[in-house]
């Protein structure tokens, strides 16, 4: 798959339930620089309805949702 980012930030959140997921990564986006991109990982069935969302809401991109087996991957460039 050809992508026009490069990975600045990975969070690893399988196995946290919810909504530690969502609150982790609305944190790390504090952490981040204009432009930045994270890739999130979570086995939360419900983060599908929530870090989507919330990264839309504060004005972030996202760039990639992606589901293998139990585990989704969100690809999201903040803009602050």
């Amino acid at each position: 798959m050809k992508t026009d980012y490069n990975i600045d930030y990975l969070l690893d959140l399988k196995g946290e339930p919810c909504p530690f997921p969502a609150m982790s990564t609305i944190d790390a986006y504090d952490d981040m620089a204009d432009e930045e991109v994270i890739e999130v990982l979570s086995d939360c069935p419900q983060s599908i309805n929530s870090i989507p969302v919330d990264a839309k809401k504060r004005g972030h991109d996202v760039l990639l949702v992606q589901q293998d087996g139990p585990t989704f991957r969100y690809v999201i460039r903040v803009h602050k």
